[in-house]
């Protein structure tokens, strides 16, 4: 679980450093105005961000996805070396946020002329816990959307699916597909095992590339699979990924308890994981 930062942690705004407190953006900002950015969020361990240079990629990758221009990535570095000088001492460990929007522009979806906005930020963070509870909804990811596979500040349907998982005493919401194929979670990536093999839903259905996703298939050898819906009503396991939750076993989807949570699968990619993620601390 992550907190907003304090008044007095630093920020990055378009190249100075400020207290949380006083950093402001125009109010008519298309980040505001519109969700028209992209973002990334990154773990810190000891003052050092995972994986920077592939989060790095993919705030690329989702820009030029929006018609953004290319962030200036010496500058993203700069940005964030920065920020955890500044804030590591009260910060060490915790969420390490980039934020890239069109900036400035009339109201309405139309962009206007003016450069783009850049935000770092850092907040603490408490570890996850071991196990957690996800739920199904009734709504769906879009995998022919314009912007399917993006890292897009426009996150208004994640927020109403995770305060629904948080009402039924849940940390995360798993959606479906438009065909009702597995997607993905509000802020996460899904896996499943079946018949004792490792499986994930493929990027063709809409879920993001997750840093976290992609490293656990690289170094798991997991299955990227077509899986419908209900696979959730008969998986062996199931487990979470994401830059927070690193491997996270599932204990309950919905009203299905899943007692041997985590089971050896989910623990050895646990492991795996744990094990390798360390080389990829930037300095």
């Amino acid at each position: 679980m992550t907190r907003p930062p304090a008044s007095g942690t630093p920020v990055w705004l378009d190249g100075a450093l400020y207290e949380a407190g006083s950093a402001a953006v125009s109010v008519f900002d298309h980040g505001l105005t519109v969700g028209d950015g992209v973002f990334e969020a990154l773990k810190v361990e000891g003052g050092r961000p995972f994986a920077l240079t592939r989060h790095l990629d993919r705030l690329t990758r989702s820009a030029r996805g929006l018609g953004l221009c290319d962030p200036d990535l010496d500058e993203v570095r700069r940005a964030c070396a920065a920020v955890l000088e500044a804030g590591s001492g009260a910060t060490p460990s915790g969420r390490l946020r980039i934020t890239y929007t069109a900036g400035p522009s009339p109201l309405g979806s139309d962009r206007g002329e003016s450069a783009p906005t850049l935000v770092v930020a850092l907040a603490p963070a408490t570890r996850r816990p071991d196990t957690t509870a996800v739920i199904t909804v009734p709504w769906v990811r879009n995998e022919r959307s314009a912007v399917a596979g993006m890292k897009s500040t426009s996150y208004a349907e994640n927020v109403v699916a995770l305060a629904a998982a948080h009402r039924a005493g849940a940390s995360e919401a798993l959606f479906a597909n438009t065909v009702g194929r597995l997607c993905e979670g509000t802020g996460s990536n899904v896996f499943v095992v079946l018949d004792g093999e490792l499986h994930t839903p493929p990027l063709a259905s809409g879920c993001l590339a997750g840093i976290t996703r992609d490293l656990v298939v690289e170094w798991t050898g997991a299955h990227e699979t077509d899986l419908p819906y209900e696979v959730l009503e008969r998986a062996e396991e199931v487990f979470l990924t994401s830059s927070l939750r690193d491997v996270q076993a599932v204990h309950r989807i919905d009203g299905r308890l899943l007692t041997a949570a985590p089971g050896p699968v989910t623990a050895k990619a646990a492991r795996i994981f744990d094990e390798r993620s360390g080389a990829d601390l930037d300095p």
